[in-house]
């Protein structure tokens, strides 16, 4: 579905809108956090220049970065708190600190529209606290989440809607209209339970 609304495959019917336009003509404000396992943990780069990637459509790829965006990715590490770890090589971070350095990534690029690919697997506690801090900031910045998971606990209380899918909606809207029985009857072919009201 994410390939599909960033133009990388071809729909198959409709298209994403961000503002009323498609979103693929202004992939300049999206960012995307791609699952943990898209990516591939051996290539040595550094904890800096994954996040300064945020910054490569303002900069260009073959310049130098410009002060504006070594301050960006600086402030956006610093958030993370994983500035300390600039100088690291990503292979050698926690599931946590990974997640937490792709994120800063995203913040660097201070797009409209953030979009998060099962951000907290594998995650540790410090990280996805971090994280819902970091959401909470940015939608008091007017800026858009949009968040694929499939845990369907209590951090969903941390959504303003939620979309349940199973190969098409089965519901859209605040959190007691989508997570009833029926709902997630007809999303997983099979009781739910354990469900918090």
């Amino acid at each position: 579905m994410v390939k599909a609304m960033l133009g990388l495959i071809k729909s198959a019917t409709g298209t994403a809108l961000l503002k009323g336009k498609p979103l693929t003509q202004q992939l300049s404000q999206v960012a995307y956090v791609p699952q943990r396992s898209q990516i591939d943990w051996d290539y040595p780069i550094t904890v800096w220049n994954v996040a300064m990637m945020g910054c490569t459509l303002q900069t260009g790829l073959f310049r130098r970065p410009s002060r504006q965006s070594r301050e960006l990715v600086k402030a956006a590490l610093q958030r993370v708190g994983m500035y300390e770890n600039r100088d690291h090589s990503l292979s050698n971070l926690s599931g946590g600190q990974q997640q937490r350095v792709f994120l800063a990534r995203a913040l660097a690029q201070e797009a409209e529209l953030l979009i998060l690919d099962e951000p907290f697997n594998g995650v540790d506690q410090k990280t996805e606290s971090i994280m819902f801090d970091i959401f909470r900031e940015l939608k008091a910045q007017s800026k858009i989440l949009f968040v694929i998971s499939h845990d369907l606990s209590e951090t969903l209380d941390n959504y303003d809607q939620l979309l349940l899918l199973n190969k098409r909606v089965i519901a859209q809207g605040a959190r007691h209209e989508v997570m009833t029985k029926d709902n997630l009857l007809a999303a997983y072919d099979a009781p739910v339970w354990s469900i918090a009201p």
